[in-house]
């Protein structure tokens, strides 16, 4: 098992932590989390024992369907409205149900989901459904010009809807250059620039590109390319987009150091400057989340595995209230408190 910070008690953690598993039946993680009609939906993974061994690709990540959970408040209960999805049900997809994503456009519901085809790579399926809950009816093949894993959809003010999506290592996006699949290329190293996520403006009919993907560029405070060796503020995985008074918030995993940061730019499409850490390491390898607005207060959705034991391909998925200050800058949240 792989957790947090080494020496201390899981048991110590458990007791100063500041939020607690929405569900304790099932196994959650990455939660995506919108309003609509006035609820909050939270799109999560759904984390099983798939019996898998462990691997740096994240072969033990098995998941093999979504639920979507409900609540009237993020004070509430969350009610497990069922499957939503299953990879069965997906003609293109094999395995490994990673991280989805929703949006809500013209009275129907999209679900967008990662998932392997028979070939091993990881593409981008899109999903309809006519509830938030769904269920959702996969489209039969995956969304032409997208790879990787971590889909994530914002929509913007004017009603224009964008696609981000991108995770090194297991995720695959360190195979891409310019939209084309490689197996020769790495992770960059050193001082070259980090690998960005990707996006993309989707069509008014929300299941596929308008556009080919773009690179996702974020800047140091001297206006450079973070570099490839930065692993403290480099782009690993994660994407997720929201705007504050007039800017645009994205948002990551920093993957190997366990870090939520953020950057701020002025489009869409950024550049984006980074400016800080949402959320020091939980326990358990990963971490992912969701940034949402809900009556006024800001919420981050996130997860960890303490309710497995630390066991960190069984993780929960949680809610702590968002401090967003007048300046702009996020306060940084410690999991288990100061």
């Amino acid at each position: 098992m792989q957790q947090r910070r080494e020496g201390d008690d899981l048991g110590h953690l458990a007791a100063h932590a500041i939020s607690q598993p929405l569900v304790t039946h099932i196994y959650t993680a990455d939660p995506s989390a919108h309003v609509f009609d006035g609820k909050l939906y939270i799109y999560p993974s759904h984390d099983i024992d798939a019996g898998a061994p462990f691997d740096d690709d994240g072969g033990h990540f098995g998941m093999e369907d979504y639920h979507v959970l409900r609540m009237d408040s993020p004070a509430g209960e969350a009610v497990d409205c069922g499957v939503a999805l299953h990879v069965r049900d997906v003609p293109w997809a094999e395995k490994q149900m990673w991280a989805p994503d929703a949006a809500y456009r013209d009275g129907r519901y999209y679900l967008y989901f990662p998932a392997k085809d028979p070939q091993g790579i990881f593409r981008i399926g899109v999903a309809v459904a006519d509830h938030p809950e769904g269920p959702f009816t996969a489209e039969p093949t995956p969304m032409e010009g997208t790879y990787s894993i971590d889909p994530a959809v914002f929509e913007d003010e004017d009603g224009e809807h964008y696609l981000y999506f991108g995770g090194i290592w297991g995720g695959q996006l360190q195979k891409y250059r310019d939209n084309r699949f490689d197996p020769a290329h790495e992770e960059p190293t050193g001082d070259a620039p980090a690998l960005g996520p990707r996006v993309g403006r989707l069509q008014a009919g929300m299941i596929q590109l308008a556009e080919p993907t773009r690179e996702v560029v974020i800047l140091d405070e001297h206006g450079q390319p973070l570099r490839a060796d930065d692993h403290a503020r480099r782009f690993f995985e994660g994407p997720w987009l929201h705007k504050f008074h007039g800017r645009y918030y994205l948002s990551y995993s920093t993957g190997n150091t366990h870090l939520l940061c953020y950057a701020v730019g002025d489009s869409p499409y950024g550049p984006f400057t980074y400016k800080g850490v949402i959320l020091k390491p939980v326990v358990g390898w990963t971490t992912h989340h969701s940034i949402c607005q809900f009556e006024g207060q800001w919420w981050l959705f996130y997860h960890d595995a303490l309710l497995s034991g630390g066991v960190t391909h069984l993780r929960s998925v949680k809610c702590t209230p968002l401090q967003m200050d007048a300046d702009g800058a996020i306060q940084t949240i410690d999991p288990y408190g100061a």
